[in-house]
């Protein structure tokens, strides 16, 4: 049994013992202290909370509206939701803050408690720690009077669709007159209900379902790796489709299938959309330092200035106001687009590719073929725990002394045909390497390379 107790919430595996799995005293206890922080840091009193649909939603959702009205706070429940609604929800109905219960690609068997502040937007670094502390801490909840109140908000996917619609780039017409015929996996979860609902109202009417029944039962591993996603290649295939479109099972992350049934690859969602956006209004953009190269190239070619961010969403959004930067997201098919708002939201990022798609006339695959070629290897060594993580990578930067570094997250070395990125874990003794190159082999070689250079470093300690 796992509980992970961090700066951006709580997860961990449902059943157990309090204290080392999910159980309630835990639930109650961490929406307790957001209830408070969240009081503390808005004039509202009130909390949006909404669901994806694995088999323990509905049980954490019951503790948590006990937890917050027990603290005196009202609550907004959307039910059956996606994490971008939740967070558009937020200050649409401006609340002090929001709780999404999800544990997002992570198998069934976990769930979790995403945090909000009052812009819809995950609380900082720095009032996770205080919700953390605050936790620990004896809290006062509400007498009997003082209880807060439930209301149910079964608009609120409709209004975060209307909003995509409303988008002056999101090309509706172009969508519809090109008779798209699209697969939707939804891993049986809340994009089932919000993916064809999208789709719909773009004007598409010919949708292949899979796994859209948002029953929590995960017909594969939810997340949206080209491992996990070989029923609906064959699926785009035989139904000679245009387009195949999954989801993870909060709806924050998006990856697409081309016609041909290959991998549009997850990395490159966020590039076809930086593409679109870009031709239309050149500027800035952001992506974590594990993301791909070719964002950067795509930015550079319409003259904007690309940034990189410590890997996280809260990162991610922070350089990308610093910068104002007019896309941005994470490598891992996360679309940020801040003319809606500051969150990963799959939704938009379907909209924004189908108009793309539809403009160019072309095929998904020829699409792609169109953008930089690189190739990702993801590997970790492990270390013992007596190893000092960060002096091996102090080491690293030196040995590395003639490329440029970024120490900001861990060390990011980037080499003329490549770059490595070595990231310590927070809750094991491993460091993860991952690279990227022109070519599957060239990333595999060098993250092999930082591997051995690592091994021959600790075994001189």
């Amino acid at each position: 049994m796992t509980l992970i107790k961090s700066i951006s919430g709580i997860r961990g595996t449902i059943g157990g013992t309090p204290g080392q799995a999910l159980t309630p005293p835990d639930i109650i206890k961490f929406s307790s202290a957001f209830t408070r922080w969240a009081r503390e840091h808005a004039s509202s009193n009130r909390l949006v909370i909404g669901r994806d649909a694995r088999p323990s939603g509905e049980m954490v959702t019951q503790l948590v509206k006990g937890a917050v009205t027990a603290m005196g706070m009202d609550i907004i429940d959307l039910g059956l939701s996606t994490t971008p609604t939740v967070e558009m929800a937020v200050p649409h109905h401006q609340a002090a803050g929001g709780i999404i219960i999800t544990a997002s690609h992570n198998p069934v068997e976990w769930n979790a408690l995403k945090l909000l502040n009052d812009k819809g937007e995950f609380v900082s670094a720095q009032d996770g720690a205080t919700i953390l502390s605050l936790a620990d801490s004896k809290l006062k909840y509400a007498t009997v009077n003082e209880l807060g109140r439930i209301q149910q908000d079964n608009e609120a996917l409709q209004r975060h669709i209307e909003a995509i619609l409303a988008l002056p780039e999101v090309d509706t017409e172009a969508i519809r007159q090109a008779g798209f015929t699209i697969a939707v996996d939804a891993v049986n979860s809340s994009g089932g209900i919000a993916v064809p609902a999208l789709l719909q109202a773009l004007g598409i009417e010919n949708i292949v379902k899979i796994n859209c029944e948002p029953n929590g039962r995960f017909a594969h591993n939810p997340e949206p790796l080209p491992e996990n996603l070989g029923e609906i290649s064959r699926t785009v295939v035989s139904e000679k489709c245009d387009l195949g479109i999954v989801v993870d099972p909060d709806v924050d992350r998006l990856a697409l299938i081309c016609e041909d049934g290959s991998m549009f690859g997850e990395e490159y969602t966020l590039v076809a959309v930086a593409d679109y956006l870009l031709s239309r209004q050149p500027g800035n953009t952001v992506s974590n330092l594990s993301s791909t190269r070719a964002l950067r190239d795509i930015t550079e070619k319409y003259g904007g200035q690309y940034q990189a961010a410590a890997v996280g969403e809260v990162n991610v959004v922070e350089k990308m106001k610093a910068t104002q930067a007019v896309i941005g997201g994470e490598g891992n098919g996360g679309i940020i687009f801040p003319a809606l708002h500051y969150g990963r939201d799959a939704l938009v990022g379907i909209a924004l590719f189908l108009s793309h798609l539809a403009r160019q006339q072309t095929t998904a695959s020829d699409l792609r073929a169109t953008y930089p070629a690189y190739f990702m290897a993801k590997k970790k060594i492990a270390l013992t725990p007596a190893i000092d993580v960060d002096a091996i990578l102090q080491q690293m930067a030196t040995l590395y002394a003639h490329a440029q570094r970024n120490t900001i997250d861990g060390l990011k070395i980037d080499l003329a045909d490549g770059w490595i990125h070595l990231r310590k874990s927070n809750t094991e003794p491993i460091i993860r390497v991952y690279t990227e190159a022109a070519s599957e082999q060239a990333a595999h070689d060098l993250a092999d390379k930082a591997i051995s250079q690592i091994q021959e470093l600790t075994a001189g300690k």
